[in-house]
């Protein structure tokens, strides 16, 4: 696809946002209606309640930045926001079964307060971006690793601008790049062979076209040791309300150093309360259109460790499984855009109840 069309691809695509502003105040009304209509199964309807949920604050209107709080209504919105579909980044983390703080589906359908449909909710970046290691190579005191990257939208390529990073103990380094008209991309990065261990690549691509659109990925290896152990082996990571929530796994785990990534930044976390196996780090409040990707370096025995959360706490899904849904059942998806802390991400929902 050329160029020129997925440019207007992403235009289009951004403007929904823009266009359906002129909907919130009356999305905001519709909760009556919506209750109105509690026994009518139609496409209007669920469509309603999509929007409902993202245009919405639910109750009470900070519940996501609160541990022990379950809504008492369901919304995600962002409190005292003037963007139309700008969500709470606390309230979507929590939707994320890996969150220590996570609202169970049940919980979920509950405080909705419909008690005819089921749903389910994706969230994820607009696009998506994958890595695959090419070589490596020792030169001098470094070991010089290659990777390829690329950036696609369902199959479409996405020019992106590139910002990794590599980090291994108390080593980090960062180089920038791009993918081109064809959405693939390569590039070099050195790690010292003074250090060992699991070792994270993490990559961030900022669509060309506009950079409120972030991709990311994390890729982990062994660096001058045996394949890394899966994330979370070490340490459970939570964050919200921008404090990380660190829980330690084993008693000989200790933690060398916390940091935050994102497109443009990298600072070191600093550290809040410590516990019995509990650690809690403040996490800045960066002004950049990109995730944040949180990770913890560590010594497990002698064995060095990298493990990682990214805030939001995406990609997640949580809800019902229609795919086993039985045939003739009413269905309607939805794929909207919306905005977390500066950044464009889409969430797709799906709903659905008895024929």
């Amino acid at each position: 696809m050329p160029a020129s069309s997925i440019d207007t691809f992403l235009a289009c695509s951004v403007m929904i946002v823009l266009v359906l502003s002129a909907m919130v105040g009356t999305s905001k009304l519709m909760t009556p209606y919506i209750r109105g209509l509690s026994n009518r199964d139609d496409p209007e309807r669920l469509q309603q309640l999509a929007s409902h949920i993202l245009l919405n604050t639910g109750t009470p209107s900070n519940w996501g930045e609160t541990q022990e709080v379950t809504p008492s209504s369901l919304g995600l919105a962002k409190a005292d926001s003037f963007l139309p579909y700008e969500l709470d980044i606390d309230k979507v983390s929590r939707l994320n079964s890996e969150n220590a703080y996570a609202l169970t589906y049940r919980e979920l359908w509950e405080s909705l307060g419909i008690q005819d449909v089921a749903f389910q909710i994706e969230i994820g970046t607009l696009f998506e971006l994958s890595i695959e290691a090419t070589s490596n190579q020792t030169q001098g005191a470094d070991t010089v690793y290659e990777f390829e990257v690329t950036t696609k939208k369902s199959g479409m390529p996405i020019p992106a601008n590139l910002s990794s990073y590599v980090v291994v103990e108390n080593f980090v380094n960062n180089v920038t790049s791009s993918t081109s008209s064809n959405g693939v991309g390569s590039f070099s990065i050195n790690v010292p062979n003074s250090v060992n261990g699991t070792t994270l690549l993490l990559v961030f691509a900022r669509a060309q076209a506009n950079p409120r659109m972030v991709s990311f990925n994390v890729y982990a290896f062994g660096h001058n040791s045996a394949t890394p152990s899966p994330n979370r082996t070490f340490l459970s990571l939570s964050p919200l309300n921008y404090v990380l929530n660190v829980s330690i796994t084993y008693s000989s785990t200790e933690i060398l150093k916390a940091q935050v990534f994102t497109f443009n930044y990298n600072f070191s976390l600093t550290e809040k309360a410590q516990g019995n196996q509990t650690v809690e780090y403040n996490i800045p409040r960066l002004l950049d259109s990109s995730p944040m990707i949180l990770v913890l370096t560590g010594l497990n025995g002698s064995s060095s460790f990298a493990e990682w959360v990214s805030y939001p706490q995406l990609p997640l899904q949580i809800g019902s499984d229609f795919s086993q849904s039985i045939a003739g059942a009413k269905i309607v998806s939805q794929t909207t855009i919306v905005t977390i802390n500066f950044a464009l991400y889409e969430v797709v929902t799906k709903w659905g109840g008895p024929t």
